[in-house]
């Protein structure tokens, strides 16, 4: 069932208002999709890993080292792999790009984390004591 245009706009103006909120969170959220290569990749992976399996394996029957060494590094090559091609793209972007039709903000200062807030606090305390 599609929307309604009330329903509509009031989608945007809540997507606008978690940009202008919180512009690093909202891209965060948005989907990218998956990156090209990626599957071929992760097949890759999954195929070196199995190579690898059997490898292990074969080391450990004829009860040559070497080739057990060799097949557990292709499972780690392929695990490496599998997760590379898995983990979603790290977003490199700095600064958010506003949603349509949204105002430009001005600068705020960020509000801090935990130590921040501790070390205002300590700060507060200490200036009121002299």
């Amino acid at each position: 069932m599609p929307l309604s245009e009330h329903e509509q706009r009031l989608l945007e103006q809540m997507e606008r208002a978690l940009y202008a909120e919180d512009p690093k969170f909202a891209t965060s959220l948005r989907s990218n999709g998956p990156r090209p290569g990626s599957r071929r990749k992760a097949v890759m992976g999954v195929l070196v890993g199995l190579a690898g399996l059997g490898l292990l394996v074969a080391g450990a029957a004829t009860a040559v080292v070497v080739l057990g060494v060799l097949g557990f590094l292709a499972m780690l090559a392929g695990t490496v792999l599998v997760v590379a091609a898995l983990r979603a793209p790290a977003a490199t972007e700095t600064t958010a790009t506003p949603a349509p039709g949204a105002a430009p903000r001005s600068p705020e200062p960020k509000s801090g984390g935990f130590m921040d807030r501790v070390e205002e606090r300590f700060r507060k305390r200490r200036e009121g004591e002299d």
